[in-house]
Protein backbone atom coordinates (compact mmCIF):
# COMPACT_ATOMS: atom_id res chain seq x y z
CA UNK A 1 0.00 0.00 0.00
CA UNK A 2 1.69 3.55 -0.58
CA UNK A 3 -1.54 5.93 -0.70
CA UNK A 4 -4.37 6.06 1.82
CA UNK A 5 -7.13 8.53 1.98
CA UNK A 6 -10.24 8.51 3.57
CA UNK A 7 -12.30 10.67 0.64
CA UNK A 8 -14.79 9.83 -2.04
CA UNK A 9 -13.41 8.56 -5.45
CA UNK A 10 -15.70 7.38 -8.32
CA UNK A 11 -18.27 5.77 -6.68
CA UNK A 12 -20.85 6.35 -9.19
CA UNK A 13 -18.87 6.57 -12.86
CA UNK A 14 -17.19 2.66 -11.82
CA UNK A 15 -20.54 1.60 -11.71
CA UNK A 16 -21.48 2.84 -14.96
CA UNK A 17 -18.14 2.00 -16.36
CA UNK A 18 -18.75 -1.76 -15.32
CA UNK A 19 -21.98 -1.79 -17.12
CA UNK A 20 -20.51 -0.02 -20.40
CA UNK A 21 -17.48 -2.75 -20.25
CA UNK A 22 -19.89 -5.15 -19.87
CA UNK A 23 -22.03 -3.87 -23.05
CA UNK A 24 -19.12 -2.87 -24.83
CA UNK A 25 -17.69 -6.46 -24.35
CA UNK A 26 -20.42 -9.39 -24.05
CA UNK A 27 -17.49 -11.99 -24.01
CA UNK A 28 -16.72 -11.02 -20.58
CA UNK A 29 -18.12 -13.73 -18.00
CA UNK A 30 -20.83 -12.52 -16.43
CA UNK A 31 -19.22 -14.22 -13.26
CA UNK A 32 -16.47 -11.49 -13.84
CA UNK A 33 -16.66 -8.67 -11.50
CA UNK A 34 -15.04 -5.39 -9.78
CA UNK A 35 -16.59 -5.61 -6.74
CA UNK A 36 -15.79 -7.70 -3.55
CA UNK A 37 -17.60 -9.97 -1.36
CA UNK A 38 -20.04 -11.20 -4.01
CA UNK A 39 -21.71 -7.61 -3.57
CA UNK A 40 -23.72 -7.35 -6.75
CA UNK A 41 -24.95 -4.34 -9.00
CA UNK A 42 -28.05 -3.98 -6.99
CA UNK A 43 -26.71 -4.32 -3.50
CA UNK A 44 -23.80 -1.91 -4.64
CA UNK A 45 -26.20 0.67 -5.10
CA UNK A 46 -28.05 -0.15 -1.97
CA UNK A 47 -24.98 0.14 0.15
CA UNK A 48 -23.80 3.26 -1.20
CA UNK A 49 -27.28 4.64 -1.16
CA UNK A 50 -27.32 3.68 2.56
CA UNK A 51 -23.73 5.29 3.26
CA UNK A 52 -24.68 8.73 1.22
CA UNK A 53 -28.24 9.52 1.60
CA UNK A 54 -28.74 6.93 4.42
CA UNK A 55 -32.38 7.93 6.22
CA UNK A 56 -32.56 11.36 4.47
CA UNK A 57 -34.43 12.57 1.50
CA UNK A 58 -32.16 12.95 -1.59
CA UNK A 59 -33.35 16.58 -2.06
CA UNK A 60 -31.97 17.09 1.49
CA UNK A 61 -28.40 15.36 0.89
CA UNK A 62 -26.12 17.55 -1.35
CA UNK A 63 -22.68 16.61 -3.28
CA UNK A 64 -20.59 19.38 -2.49
CA UNK A 65 -17.62 21.29 -4.24
CA UNK A 66 -15.99 23.79 -5.94
CA UNK A 67 -17.48 25.11 -8.95
CA UNK A 68 -18.21 20.98 -9.69
CA UNK A 69 -18.74 21.70 -13.26
CA UNK A 70 -15.33 22.44 -13.53
CA UNK A 71 -13.80 19.50 -12.15
CA UNK A 72 -12.45 16.60 -13.58
CA UNK A 73 -14.42 14.40 -11.98
CA UNK A 74 -17.72 16.32 -12.92
CA UNK A 75 -19.01 12.56 -14.90
CA UNK A 76 -18.76 10.95 -11.34
CA UNK A 77 -21.01 13.69 -10.26
CA UNK A 78 -23.50 13.38 -12.91
CA UNK A 79 -23.40 9.51 -12.23
CA UNK A 80 -24.35 10.12 -8.72
CA UNK A 81 -26.98 12.37 -9.52
CA UNK A 82 -28.44 9.62 -12.00
CA UNK A 83 -27.64 6.90 -9.50
CA UNK A 84 -28.65 8.71 -6.01
CA UNK A 85 -31.01 12.03 -7.00
CA UNK A 86 -28.13 13.95 -4.88
CA UNK A 87 -27.36 17.13 -7.28
CA UNK A 88 -23.79 18.96 -6.97
CA UNK A 89 -23.86 21.68 -5.74
CA UNK A 90 -20.74 24.99 -5.55
CA UNK A 91 -19.51 25.49 -2.11
CA UNK A 92 -20.40 29.65 -2.64
CA UNK A 93 -24.26 28.69 -3.46
CA UNK A 94 -24.78 27.29 0.37
CA UNK A 95 -27.07 29.26 2.34
CA UNK A 96 -26.93 29.45 5.86
CA UNK A 97 -29.00 30.11 9.03
CA UNK A 98 -28.14 29.47 12.38
CA UNK A 99 -26.76 26.14 12.24
CA UNK A 100 -28.54 24.90 9.35
CA UNK A 101 -27.23 25.05 5.76
CA UNK A 102 -29.56 25.42 2.58
CA UNK A 103 -29.35 25.60 -1.21
CA UNK A 104 -31.42 26.53 -3.80
CA UNK A 105 -33.40 23.62 -5.58
CA UNK A 106 -35.37 24.10 -8.65
CA UNK A 107 -36.31 27.90 -6.62
CA UNK A 108 -37.30 26.42 -3.65
CA UNK A 109 -35.04 26.79 -0.73
CA UNK A 110 -34.42 23.31 0.74
CA UNK A 111 -32.75 22.80 3.87
CA UNK A 112 -29.25 20.21 4.37
CA UNK A 113 -29.02 17.43 6.32
CA UNK A 114 -26.31 15.63 4.75
CA UNK A 115 -23.40 16.74 2.74
CA UNK A 116 -21.15 14.32 0.61
CA UNK A 117 -18.36 16.08 0.73
CA UNK A 118 -15.80 16.45 -2.36
CA UNK A 119 -14.03 19.54 -1.44
CA UNK A 120 -10.39 19.48 -1.39
CA UNK A 121 -8.44 21.60 0.68
CA UNK A 122 -5.67 22.43 -0.89
CA UNK A 123 -7.67 23.85 -4.04
CA UNK A 124 -10.15 25.94 -1.59
CA UNK A 125 -7.10 27.39 0.17
CA UNK A 126 -5.95 28.32 -3.50
CA UNK A 127 -9.33 30.28 -3.84
CA UNK A 128 -9.33 33.60 -1.49
CA UNK A 129 -11.72 34.72 -4.44
CA UNK A 130 -14.82 32.27 -3.21
CA UNK A 131 -17.08 33.99 -0.47
CA UNK A 132 -18.11 31.10 1.48
CA UNK A 133 -21.32 31.81 4.07
CA UNK A 134 -20.10 29.28 6.39
CA UNK A 135 -17.00 27.00 7.55
CA UNK A 136 -16.16 23.65 7.36
CA UNK A 137 -15.23 24.11 11.28
CA UNK A 138 -18.78 25.57 12.04
CA UNK A 139 -20.73 23.34 14.20
CA UNK A 140 -23.47 22.29 11.74
CA UNK A 141 -26.96 20.66 12.08
CA UNK A 142 -26.17 18.16 9.36
CA UNK A 143 -24.36 15.16 9.16
CA UNK A 144 -20.62 14.99 6.94
CA UNK A 145 -20.37 12.26 4.24
CA UNK A 146 -17.35 11.94 5.08
CA UNK A 147 -16.45 14.59 8.01
CA UNK A 148 -14.14 16.90 6.89
CA UNK A 149 -11.45 15.98 9.68
CA UNK A 150 -10.61 12.94 7.98
CA UNK A 151 -9.13 14.19 4.76
CA UNK A 152 -6.56 15.16 7.33
CA UNK A 153 -6.48 12.18 9.61
CA UNK A 154 -6.98 9.46 7.36
CA UNK A 155 -4.44 9.96 4.98
CA UNK A 156 -0.55 10.54 3.95
CA UNK A 157 -0.50 11.55 7.97
CA UNK A 158 -1.43 7.94 9.00
CA UNK A 159 1.40 6.24 6.63
CA UNK A 160 4.45 6.89 9.07
CA UNK A 161 2.44 4.98 11.29
CA UNK A 162 2.08 1.79 9.65
CA UNK A 163 4.85 -0.10 9.84
CA UNK A 164 3.76 -3.93 8.13
CA UNK A 165 5.19 -5.86 4.95
CA UNK A 166 2.21 -4.48 3.08
CA UNK A 167 2.96 -0.84 2.97
CA UNK A 168 5.56 1.08 1.64
CA UNK A 169 8.07 2.31 4.48
CA UNK A 170 7.24 6.24 5.15
CA UNK A 171 8.54 8.64 7.65
CA UNK A 172 7.97 12.19 8.56
CA UNK A 173 10.41 14.84 7.26
CA UNK A 174 11.50 15.44 10.51
CA UNK A 175 11.92 11.72 11.81
CA UNK A 176 13.69 10.20 8.71
CA UNK A 177 16.64 8.47 9.56
CA UNK A 178 19.01 10.36 7.73
CA UNK A 179 17.96 13.79 8.41
CA UNK A 180 17.73 12.44 12.16
CA UNK A 181 21.38 11.57 12.10
CA UNK A 182 22.56 14.07 9.81
CA UNK A 183 21.28 16.72 11.61
CA UNK A 184 22.88 15.07 14.59
CA UNK A 185 26.07 15.04 13.25
CA UNK A 186 26.00 11.34 13.00
CA UNK A 187 26.03 9.21 9.52
CA UNK A 188 23.01 8.43 8.15
CA UNK A 189 21.95 4.56 7.19
CA UNK A 190 18.78 5.59 5.17
CA UNK A 191 19.76 6.72 1.68
CA UNK A 192 17.28 10.05 0.88
CA UNK A 193 17.83 9.26 -3.05
CA UNK A 194 15.68 6.03 -2.33
CA UNK A 195 12.56 8.12 -1.02
CA UNK A 196 10.03 10.55 -2.65
CA UNK A 197 9.58 13.36 -0.57
CA UNK A 198 5.24 14.01 -0.42
CA UNK A 199 3.58 16.97 1.06
CA UNK A 200 0.68 15.49 3.61
CA UNK A 201 -1.85 17.55 2.56
CA UNK A 202 -1.83 17.52 -1.02
CA UNK A 203 -3.62 16.34 -3.99
CA UNK A 204 -3.31 14.60 -7.64
CA UNK A 205 0.80 14.72 -6.87
CA UNK A 206 0.71 18.24 -6.55
CA UNK A 207 3.89 19.50 -4.54
CA UNK A 208 5.53 15.93 -5.12
CA UNK A 209 9.64 15.59 -5.05
CA UNK A 210 10.79 12.45 -6.98
CA UNK A 211 14.23 13.59 -6.65
CA UNK A 212 14.75 14.29 -2.68
CA UNK A 213 18.06 15.66 -1.17
CA UNK A 214 19.44 16.00 1.90
CA UNK A 215 19.60 20.19 1.26
CA UNK A 216 15.75 20.13 0.49
CA UNK A 217 14.93 18.85 3.55
CA UNK A 218 17.22 20.55 5.45
CA UNK A 219 15.32 23.75 3.71
CA UNK A 220 11.80 22.75 4.41
CA UNK A 221 10.01 25.12 6.61
CA UNK A 222 7.87 22.51 8.27
CA UNK A 223 9.25 19.31 7.92
CA UNK A 224 6.38 17.41 10.10
CA UNK A 225 4.10 18.72 7.31
CA UNK A 226 5.95 16.12 4.54
CA UNK A 227 6.47 12.72 4.29
CA UNK A 228 9.30 10.54 2.57
CA UNK A 229 7.97 7.64 1.01
CA UNK A 230 10.37 4.54 -0.44
CA UNK A 231 10.13 5.03 -4.18
CA UNK A 232 7.97 2.02 -5.86
CA UNK A 233 9.37 1.06 -9.17
CA UNK A 234 5.84 0.13 -10.88
CA UNK A 235 5.92 -2.61 -13.69
CA UNK A 236 5.21 -1.89 -17.44
CA UNK A 237 2.58 -4.29 -18.05
CA UNK A 238 -0.15 -3.29 -19.52
CA UNK A 239 -0.09 -3.90 -23.26
CA UNK A 240 -1.32 -1.14 -25.51
CA UNK A 241 -2.11 -0.77 -29.35
CA UNK A 242 0.58 2.38 -29.17
CA UNK A 243 3.24 -0.46 -28.41
CA UNK A 244 4.48 0.98 -24.88
CA UNK A 245 3.54 -0.93 -21.97
CA UNK A 246 1.63 1.21 -19.43
CA UNK A 247 1.74 0.82 -15.56
CA UNK A 248 -1.40 0.80 -13.40
CA UNK A 249 -2.30 0.73 -9.42
CA UNK A 250 -5.26 -0.43 -8.38
CA UNK A 251 -7.17 1.73 -5.92
CA UNK A 252 -9.74 -0.40 -3.24
CA UNK A 253 -12.91 1.57 -2.43
CA UNK A 254 -14.31 1.23 0.66
CA UNK A 255 -17.57 3.06 2.18
CA UNK A 256 -18.50 3.22 5.96
CA UNK A 257 -22.39 3.41 6.21
CA UNK A 258 -23.39 5.14 9.91
CA UNK A 259 -24.66 2.31 12.04
CA UNK A 260 -21.84 -0.14 10.48
CA UNK A 261 -18.76 -0.81 13.08
CA UNK A 262 -16.57 -1.11 10.23
CA UNK A 263 -16.07 -0.31 6.10
CA UNK A 264 -16.70 -2.16 3.84
CA UNK A 265 -14.48 -2.84 0.40
CA UNK A 266 -17.39 -2.51 -2.58
CA UNK A 267 -15.33 -1.41 -5.83
CA UNK A 268 -11.72 -0.56 -7.52
CA UNK A 269 -10.43 1.95 -9.95
CA UNK A 270 -7.27 1.34 -11.85
CA UNK A 271 -5.18 4.20 -12.49
CA UNK A 272 -2.54 3.66 -15.30
CA UNK A 273 0.03 5.69 -16.42
CA UNK A 274 3.34 5.73 -18.92
CA UNK A 275 5.11 8.91 -16.91
CA UNK A 276 7.20 9.11 -13.86
CA UNK A 277 3.92 9.62 -11.62
CA UNK A 278 0.39 8.60 -11.82
CA UNK A 279 -2.00 11.11 -12.71
CA UNK A 280 -3.48 12.89 -15.55
CA UNK A 281 -1.49 15.95 -15.05
CA UNK A 282 1.77 14.12 -15.21
CA UNK A 283 0.34 12.06 -18.37
CA UNK A 284 -1.18 14.95 -20.48
CA UNK A 285 0.61 13.70 -23.56
CA UNK A 286 0.34 10.06 -23.32
CA UNK A 287 -2.15 7.57 -24.47
CA UNK A 288 -4.09 4.43 -23.01
CA UNK A 289 -3.19 6.25 -19.18
CA UNK A 290 -5.84 7.36 -16.60
CA UNK A 291 -8.65 5.44 -15.22
CA UNK A 292 -10.02 2.05 -15.62
CA UNK A 293 -11.49 -0.86 -13.83
CA UNK A 294 -9.80 -4.42 -13.09
CA UNK A 295 -12.71 -7.05 -13.52
CA UNK A 296 -12.18 -10.55 -11.10
CA UNK A 297 -13.45 -14.06 -11.07
CA UNK A 298 -16.29 -13.66 -8.78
Amino acid sequence: MIELQAFPSLFGFQLLLLGCMRKAYPAIPRNWTSSFGGIKDEAYLALLQRTVVAESDAENVVLLDIEPEKQKTRVDFAATEKLLGIRPVCVTKIKKRGRQLFYDRDGREVRIERIYNRVIFDELSQRPDLKLAFRFQDDLDLTWVGHPNWYFRISKHSLPFLKTEYTSPAFLANEFPAFAKATAGRPAEEKIDNYVLKPLYSFAGHGVDMEPTREKIGALENPQEWILQKKIDYAAFVPTVDGKKSKAEIRMMFVWPDQDLNPTLVNNLVRMSQGKMMGVDFNIDKTWVGASIALHED
